[in-house]
């Protein structure tokens, strides 16, 4: 009974992702390896759009790979998955924008680093993949000599002087080495070596950063070729930008300059659009990288180039390189903001000279209206009076003729008159009318 309270409290008190979110945590656990070992790696990535990829195309290639070794078929909604391929234990994870294979088997290749090792991912396979590899290694997990000098004609054999990084890593538990080169049998090679008694769990640790920090790498590298495409893009409009703000006179209709400004305005946000993602991937993949390097805890070994002095020579300027494009993109975009606000000042301010000059021909045209009614106004005081005078005068005929007064007199007499009292009548309905409005 209080089992089936308590689960009916986790039920109803829960919220419904919790469980699903802290299992997330414990998904992806850093393998557990015995030296001697040897690890295989591919990472997979669509060339186009891979964050919006159909996964289930992942799934069906993993499933693939499961049936040409007999291995249990994926979950088809599965995010990652492990099984035992013969002797090798695979482990697959899809991530946001790429998918990884790695398979760990006991015991090292009769041959170092012999491609022989990475066979359990096929050719045939990988070139059907829906995708283009972007990361391949090999790491060996050997025992560290008492003597670590031993395996300077080792690492001499295996890498490129000029490139070569070899350090200590966790507290001088084992030699990291590589030289971020890819042989001819396309894969990036890496060496361990660990010191007698070192817990499979610090192994599966040291070679699962390895992994990561090759794999955030190369997907942080796909920034620089974005970077420089954008360049060549950034370097053409830089200076039609510039043309247009050092052109932006009176020599030029505004609708001519806000044209050309409206293209190279679209063309840069178009150009933001398709790069945003990228270069905030990237900005991403950068920092996981520097933590992978870090996590390494890594000291000099006998005078060897260090992780984070290659990263510094080697990888760092590319990421600059990627900073500086995207920087410069956000320039332009704030000087092409500039520049609108700089046209529609010049517009604003010719609208307001036209509505200055529109009101002025509007004055004058009040004042001559003003002028012309003032006239009609005195010619319709002499036609209204005449009329008057003349209505008046045949009116008061016959008194006029019974006073014996003479029509003229009598006119002369009521012309005055009734000029006055037309010329006070219509200044009183043009006030009352004045006072109306």
């Amino acid at each position: 009974m209080r089992l089936l309270i308590m689960r009916g409290m986790r039920d109803d008190a829960e919220h419904p992702l919790r469980y699903a979110l802290v299992n997330e945590l414990h998904a992806r656990p850093s393998p557990r390896l015995e030296a001697p070992c040897t690890a295989v790696f591919v990472a997979i990535k669509e060339p186009h759009d891979a964050a919006n990829r159909d996964r289930d195309r992942d799934v069906a290639h993993l499933a693939e790979l499961c049936r040409r070794h007999g291995a249990p078929s994926p979950d088809p909604k599965a995010g990652h998955y492990a099984a035992q391929l013969g002797r090798r234990k695979l482990r697959w994870e899809s991530h946001t924008e790429f998918v990884t294979y790695t398979a760990f088997a006991r015991g090292l290749p009769i041959r170092p680093f012999d491609h022989s090792a990475g066979e359990i991912f096929p050719e045939d396979w990988q070139a059907a993949a829906p995708g283009k590899r972007v990361a391949a290694v090999m790491i060996q997990v050997d025992f560290l000599p008492d003597d670590p000098a031993e395996i300077l004609p080792r690492l001499g054999e295996w890498f490129a002087a000029d490139s070569l990084a070899s350090v200590w890593v966790l507290e001088e538990s084992a030699v990291v080495a590589g030289d971020f080169r890819i042989d001819p049998a396309g894969w990036m090679r890496f060496a361990v070596f660990v010191k007698p008694g070192t817990g499979s769990g610090r192994i599966g640790r040291i070679v699962q950063r390895l992994l990561e920090l090759e794999t955030y790498r190369s997907m942080s590298m796909l920034g620089l070729g974005r970077a420089r495409e954008l360049s060549e893009k950034l370097n053409a409009l830089d200076p039609q930008l510039s043309d247009i703000v050092q052109g932006m006179d009176d020599s030029r209709p505004p609708e001519a300059v806000l044209q050309d400004l409206l293209s190279v305005s679209t063309r840069l946000e178009t150009a933001a659009t398709q790069h945003s993602f990228r270069f905030g991937a990237t900005a991403a993949y950068e920092a996981i990288v520097m933590d992978r390097v870090a996590a390494l805890r890594e000291t000099r070994f006998l005078g060897g180039q260090m992780l984070t002095e290659f990263m510094a020579r080697r990888y760092a300027p590319a990421m600059r390189t990627v900073k500086s494009a995207e920087q410069r993109l956000g320039a332009l975009l704030d000087r092409t903001e500039r520049a609108g606000e700089l046209l529609r000042t010049r517009v604003d301010v010719w609208r307001g000279a036209q509505n200055q000059e529109i009101m002025e021909r509007m004055d004058r045209r009040a004042d001559l209206q003003l002028r012309l009614q003032h006239t009609v106004e005195g010619l319709s005081v002499v036609a209204i009076s005449y009329y008057a005078v003349g209505l008046l005068g045949y009116a008061l005929y016959p008194l006029a003729h019974a006073l014996d007064l003479d029509k003229a007199v009598l006119i002369a007499g009521l012309t005055p008159l009734a000029v006055l009292s037309v010329w006070f009548g219509m200044r009183r309905i043009r006030a009352r009318l004045h006072d109306g409005h």
